[in-house]
C-alpha cells in the first residue's frame, strides 16, 4: 500500500487543488457486468485518443510536441541528481523486474550475463539510463529514440564503457521507421517501452509495430502511469507543480493509461499480459517500492501468441460505466 506520508500529502494537495485545479472525473466498474463493459468501452476510448492527437495527420507514435520537451532536456540524462533522477532510481526496480521475467521466459545465460543470447529493443531509450544495465548483463541491445540530440548522448555514455561495445547500439528513428526496414521482422525477444507510453500520439500503431518486431514467444515490458485521480494529484499536481521533482508539462493526464485499458488493447493484438506490478516513488527517500496498487505507476510484462491472434469484432456496447 502506499505510505503514510504519500497519502497525507496526496490528501492535503488534493483538497487545496479544488479551490484552483479542476479534478478529473472517473468512473469506476463496481462488479464483474460493469467490468466487462469496461473493458469493450475500451475501443471507443482509443478511437477518440487518437483523433485527438493526430487529427489530420498521418498515424503514428510519434507526438512532436513530445519531442521538443525532451530535447529541451537532452542534455541532462546523466545527471543523477537532476530532471531525471526518479528514472536513474527506477532502475533498481525495473532491471531485476525485466531480466527476471526473461529469465522465467528463456532460461538463464551464461555466468555473470544473464541476458546473454537475447536481443533486445529500448523504444523512447532517450540517454540509454536503462539500456546500458540490458547490455551489461549480456543482452544484444538496440536503443531507438527520435529525440537525435538524446541518442548523440547516449551514444557518447554508452563509449566510455568498454564492456558495451559490441552489445548496445543506438539509432535516432521512430518505432514506425524501424518496423518497415528489412530484418526487423519478429527480430527481438524483447521490447522494452519504460515511461514511454504517456508521450505516444497513437498507442495502436505501438502495439502494432511491437507485434510485428517480436519473435513468437517474445516479450513486451511496460513502465508508465495509470490514469487515475491519485496519479493526478501525485503524478502531475505534486510531482510537477509542487515538489518539481519533473519539469512542469512533462505529463499530461489524459495520456495516461489504466492496467485494465492496456491489457485490452495488447491482448486484442495476441500480446498476452503475464503480470501487472503497482509501483510508487518517494520523494523523501528517493526510492521506489513495489505496491499492491496499480493507481499511480505500474510495471507490466507481456508475451507475445505463438500463433496469429483472433481478432473479434468489438460489440456494439461501448458506453464507460
Amino acid at each position: 500500500m502506499f505510505s503514510k506520508q504519500s497519502v497525507r500529502l496526496a490528501g492535503f494537495v488534493l483538497i487545496k487543488s479544488r479551490l484552483t485545479c479542476p479534478i478529473p472525473v472517473i468512473k469506476y466498474a463496481t462488479n464483474e457486468c460493469q467490468c466487462a463493459a469496461l473493458k469493450r468501452s475500451h475501443t471507443s476510448w482509443t478511437g477518440h485518443k487518437q483523433h485527438t492527437h493526430s487529427e489530420g495527420k498521418t498515424r503514428g507514435t510519434l507526438d512532436p510536441a513530445e519531442v521538443r520537451k525532451f530535447q529541451v532536456l537532452a542534455n541532462k540524462w546523466w545527471d543523477i541528481q537532476g530532471e531525471f533522477a526518479p528514472l536513474h532510481a527506477m532502475n533498481e526496480l525495473r532491471v531485476p523486474f525485466i531480466r527476471d521475467n526473461l529469465l522465467t521466459v528463456h532460461g538463464g545465460g551464461v555466468m555473470g550475463r544473464p541476458l546473454s543470447g537475447l536481443r533486445i529493443l529500448d523504444v523512447g531509450c532517450g540517454g540509454g539510463l536503462l539500456t546500458e544495465p540490458l547490455g551489461r548483463m549480456g543482452a544484444e541491445v538496440l536503443g531507438v529514440d527520435p529525440v537525435e540530440v538524446s541518442v548523440r548522448t547516449a551514444e557518447l555514455h554508452s563509449s566510455l564503457d568498454p564492456a558495451l561495445r559490441g552489445r548496445v547500439r543506438y539509432r535516432a528513428c521512430t518505432l514506425e521507421d524501424l518496423t518497415e526496414e528489412e530484418g526487423n521482422e519478429e527480430a527481438f525477444d524483447a521490447i522494452v517501452a519504460s515511461e514511454v507510453l504517456e508521450h505516444l500520439a497513437d498507442l495502436d500503431t505501438f502495439v502494432h509495430c511491437c507485434y510485428r518486431m517480436l519473435k513468437p514467444g517474445g516479450s513486451v515490458f511496460i513502465t508508465t502511469i495509470s490514469r487515475t485521480r491519485l496519479s493526478y494529484v501525485l503524478g502531475i499536481l505534486v510531482a510537477e507543480q509542487v515538489l518539481r521533482i519533473v519539469p512542469r508539462g512533462t505529463h499530461e493526464w489524459d495520456k495516461f493509461i489504466t492496467p485494465v485499458e492496456l491489457e485490452t488493447i495488447l491482448e486484442s493484438s495476441g500480446i498476452i499480459v503475464q503480470s501487472v506490478r503497482g509501483m510508487l516513488y518517494n520523494p523523501l527517500s528517493k526510492c521506489w517500492s513495489w505496491q499492491q496498487s496499480t493507481a499511480v505507476n505500474y510495471a507490466l510484462h507481456a508475451i507475445k501468441q505463438k500463433e496469429e491472434p483472433l481478432h473479434q469484432t468489438p460489440t456494439e456496447d461501448s458506453t464507460f460505466i
